[in-house]
């Protein structure tokens, strides 16, 4: 591995059960039992070293805290401390530090995050607002006084009204997400070795990998729809009685796409940070989340509750700010017509939405990219190969079958 952030995958991972050259092996102790080979001649302080164990090695007399083993100690039964060049320690992770090292991730690198972020926020609301204001068409009035035959075509058309509305705006969103997530996978990825980065440096890393990344984010949701497209189908073909028949595809339609999201959860920073094509970062996601489902899937819950609420609290403040100020969009949403906000309500919302979106895009990214990291920690001893990316030297090797510690 090279010491930037576009880490190359070691080929066959040792979760494989697989030993080669290219897999960390334990050294052995200084007094010749056990394989031939020798010990840093400059050793880290305690914390940062664990003791080699395996059949035929017997270490050197540790200080009387270290343990027999790299994940516990073997008096008190606490993992000793690990290295921590930047903001996560190189270990398998518990589910506060990967919300830790995101939330650190933005304190010690504020000024290029917050550069991404509200750079791309502040764009994407003066595109929605522009787009909505002169672009989007009026929403259709609703009559109250309709019979139930117009009042139907008043709600067909009403919500193919706020479809065409929901294009552009996901459109944007979708842009700018895309760039967040390839410059802030750089950001973090960086600060997993404690080294600083510049604006310029992300996007010039970032950059070569844009193309492919949109492709992945056009690929997911299209293959969505088709999904829920089969699932609903079927049942609208054959008419009112076949409503029972839609209702239970398009439940199995969306336990398929949550299935196959959280799957490929860990697609982005594989395709950003090991260089591969969609395709190929589709089936490295696959493998690293294979057995640990359910683990990811409660951790990005996790993740998206904690955004949503953080941008409620955000914007509900500012949304009422914007009530109050234009008093007329009040009015509308009490009426048969759609809310016709003006331009005091649409800038004051739209600073709210940028300030949540400069906080939660990096907490959003920052726990993926961990994820990421602390996978490949637990099935390819990646942090050995970080810990001599950043520096640190006689960072210890652990058997393979003893990295599920962290939670």
């Amino acid at each position: 591995m090279n010491d930037t952030p576009g880490w190359a995958s070691p080929g066959s991972a040792p979760s494989e059960g697989q030993n080669g050259p290219g897999v960390p092996q334990p050294s052995p102790p200084a007094d010749g039992s056990g394989p031939a080979s020798k010990w840093s001649k400059e050793q880290p302080p305690p914390g940062q070293w664990s003791a080699p164990t395996g059949p035929g090695q017997v270490p050197g007399p540790p200080p009387p805290h270290w343990g027999g083993g790299r994940h516990h100690d073997g008096g008190w039964g606490r993992p000793p401390a690990a290295a921590k060049p930047g903001v996560i320690p190189l270990r398998p992770l518990g589910v506060g530090e990967i919300l830790d090292g995101a939330v650190s991730t933005l304190r010690a690198h504020w000024r290029t995050v917050l550069s991404v972020t509200i750079t791309v926020s502040v764009i994407s609301q003066i595109c929605s607002i522009l787009v909505e204001r002169y672009l989007l068409p009026a929403p259709p009035e609703l009559d109250p006084d309709a019979t139930p035959e117009e009042a139907l075509e008043q709600s067909v058309e009403s919500l193919q009204s706020s479809l065409v509305a929901l294009g552009p705006a996901l459109l944007i969103t979708l842009i700018g997400t895309l760039l967040t997530t390839a410059l802030l996978t750089v950001v973090i990825s960086r600060s997993v070795l404690g080294r600083p980065i510049t604006l310029a440096e992300a996007w010039r890393e970032a950059r070569p990998r844009i193309p492919h990344l949109l492709g992945l984010t056009l690929l997911l949701p299209v293959g969505s729809a088709v999904i829920m497209t089969v699932g609903v189908l079927p049942g609208m073909l054959i008419g009112g009685a076949g409503v029972l028949l839609s209702v239970v595809g398009g439940l199995a339609a969306i336990t398929v796409i949550i299935w196959l999201m959280v799957r490929f959860a860990l697609a982005s920073p594989a395709l950003v940070l090991e260089r591969q094509g969609v395709i190929t970062s589709l089936r490295r996601s696959a493998k690293l989340v294979q057995g640990a489902w359910w683990r990811v899937f409660g951790i990005t819950l996790l993740t998206l509750l904690l955004v949503f609420v953080v941008s409620m609290v955000i914007a509900i403040p500012f949304t009422i700010i914007g009530f109050a100020v234009d008093g007329a969009g009040i009015g509308d949403l009490f009426t048969g017509s759609g809310p016709d906000f003006g331009w005091p309500f649409l800038i004051i919302t739209g600073i709210g939405s940028v300030i949540a979106s400069s906080i939660t895009y990096p907490i959003s990214a920052g726990v993926t990219v961990l994820l990421y990291v602390d996978q490949r920690i637990r099935r390819e001893a990646l942090d050995l190969e970080l810990a001599r990316a950043a520096g640190v030297s006689g960072y210890g090797s652990a058997p393979p079958g003893d990295r599920t510690a962290g939670g």
